[in-house]
């Protein structure tokens, strides 16, 4: 199944959730995240109830810090 992610085309298992997914991508990494499905924000505690379709579009997106 393709979906695209931050833009780029990607290939994903058949009934994979968001949650999988982003913990798949960000498993060793400490950083607060948001994620946009389709141009929706979806929070983290509603992450594993989506089930990824035939392409849709996943937005990962990490917050900086600055001074």
């Amino acid at each position: 199944m393709n979906i695209q992610i931050n833009g780029e085309k990607h290939e994903i298992r058949s009934g994979e959730t968001l949650a999988g997914l982003v913990k798949t991508l960000h498993a060793q990494k400490k950083q607060r995240i948001a994620v946009l499905l389709n141009d929706d924000l979806i929070s983290a505690d509603k992450q594993a109830g989506h089930i990824l379709k035939e392409g849709d579009r996943v937005e990962i997106l990490t917050f900086a810090g600055g001074g």
